[in-house]
């Protein structure tokens, strides 16, 4: 039985017990002397409830009734648990790459995700359907005959933007529907050729052609389905890759990027002089651009205010800070504004037991990146053309493996108190608290390790958790007695 309908039912029944104890207290004297024929007709029928139990075990019967309560509230509260619990491994979200890895049949199109950098892209999004191929089927694929840009459009080709489960294939209103592609989204296909078309046949039979396939292209048709996340993402194997005259069309090079004229020309001319001053780090970052690169350069007045920190570092730590802020993955502005979470760093591979990643958040139109030391706001986009993304922002990244973590971020933070001892201590001693080199104990703190952040969302689940609880189980009672 439905545990709403339970708590009903008990407290229909409560009520039942209780009205046999004594008229309604609303009732004047003289009526309660002489009750209305519905009170009488109540009242007869407790004589006999009246004649059987005494008060005490009347008492006793509201006592138990109370208990089931109780009983049926906690059962509701385990219920809404575990609800929440499910609601959150979902919202985890998925790896494509994890889930075809599962499958050897579509190694070689995993393959290809990961080389053009889409698998990323998929992982970020929801309500997503991605149409894979088996090794055997994937034709010109897989022999070489397209550059990676070129195959990038094809795959986007591949990825529909909507979700589409076996059961939506079967279930067309019409029969036959267009969906929106990666391609169509990305902006290079021209009018509406990046979307697919998907038709319902006789005897259940679906196909996907892509809206500018030629005449006498062959559709591909709809295999298995291999993977279903419920309105976020659907895995379905096809017969073959979609044809595509658009998205198969040779894709020009993009044209050679410095670093240092862009930085220099826009917002970060002193960013570009930190970069340029050191030839390894600014080599790793241009062998990078080309594969996929966010780089988020501070703004000129943000490295003047940074700039008797960053002295103090040591050469190892000012190429780890240079790094932090150079991502190896392209993020468009509309994937920062619309996406949440932890990225990692050019900093992350190169120190070893390192973490260097930070959070990237947004606050209604605002991209914010927070290290844990210090936060940062973009203010502008100096680039945005895929493989190669350049922001400016607010401040200076402080990594936490370098700098003490700060516990609150909160703007103009009152301070602790005048530190007159401080002033007496040497220069070169203030400096170092200011900012701690890669070596110092402050890189090493407890505060600011990655265990204590897992630790710290570790805690804050169960107490999440906790108010989901409560709030259902008042709900449920609300409604239970409102009834």
């Amino acid at each position: 039985m439905p545990l709403l309908l339970q708590l009903q039912q008990l407290h229909r029944a409560r009520q039942a017990k209780l009205s046999c104890g004594a008229p309604p207290p609303y009732l004047s004297v003289s009526a309660r002397a002489s009750p209305p024929a519905h009170h009488r007709t109540m009242s007869a029928q407790c004589v006999p409830l009246h004649s059987e139990l005494s008060s005490e075990q009347l008492a006793a019967d509201a006592l138990s009734l109370s208990v089931d309560m109780e009983l049926l509230l906690r059962r509701l509260a385990v219920v809404v648990a575990v609800v929440a619990l499910t609601a959150a491994t979902a919202a985890e979200g998925y790896n494509i790459t994890k889930i075809l890895g599962d499958h050897p049949e579509y190694s070689q199109f995993n393959k290809l995700l990961t080389e053009t950098r889409l698998a990323g892209d998929i992982n970020r999004r929801r309500t997503i359907t991605v149409l894979v191929v088996a090794n055997g089927d994937m034709g010109a694929l897989s022999g070489g005959h397209y550059t990676l840009p070129t195959l990038r459009h094809i795959l986007e080709m591949h990825i529909l933007v909507d979700y589409y489960g076996a059961k939506k294939l079967h279930q067309l209103a019409r029969g036959d529907t267009a969906s929106s592609s990666m391609f169509q989204e990305s902006g290079s296909a021209p009018g509406t050729t990046g979307y697919v078309n998907i038709t319902q046949h006789r005897g259940g039979r679906v196909s996907f052609t892509a809206e500018d396939a030629a005449d006498s292209a062959t559709p591909s048709s709809f295999v298995k389905s291999v993977k279903e996340i419920p309105y976020d993402l659907a895995v379905l194997q096809i017969s073959k890759p979609l044809s595509s005259p658009e998205a198969e069309a040779p894709v020009a090079p993009p044209a050679p990027v410095n670093l240092t004229e862009l930085l220099s020309k826009k917002y970060c001319k002193n960013f570009a002089g930190l970069l340029a001053s050191n030839a390894d780090v600014y080599s790793n970052i241009n062998a990078t651009k080309d594969n996929g690169l966010t780089l988020f350069c501070p703004v000129d007045a943000a490295v003047d205010a940074f700039m008797p920190k960053y002295k103090n570092l040591t050469a190892k730590g000012k190429a780890a800070i240079l790094l932090y802020h150079a991502v190896p993955d392209y993020y468009s502005l509309q994937l920062l504004k619309s996406n949440s979470g932890k990225v990692s760093t050019l900093a992350t591979a190169s120190v070893a037991k390192k973490d260097y990643s930070y959070d990237v958040s947004n606050d209604r139109d605002s991209v914010l990146l927070d290290t844990k030391v210090n936060s940062a706001s973009v203010t502008a986009t100096v680039k945005d053309a895929d493989p190669l993304a350049v922001y400016a922002i607010s401040k200076f990244l402080q990594p936490k493996e370098l700098f003490k973590v700060t516990e609150d971020l909160a703007p103009a933070p009152a301070p602790e108190g005048p530190k007159k001892k401080t002033k007496k201590k040497k220069p070169s001693t203030t400096s170092a608290a200011a900012a701690p080199s890669d070596d110092s104990s402050a890189a090493d703190s407890p505060d600011g390790t990655p265990a204590d952040e897992v630790a710290d969302k570790a805690a804050a689940a169960p107490s999440v958790l906790a108010r989901w609880v409560t709030a259902a189980a008042t709900v449920a009672a609300a409604l239970a007695l409102a009834a």
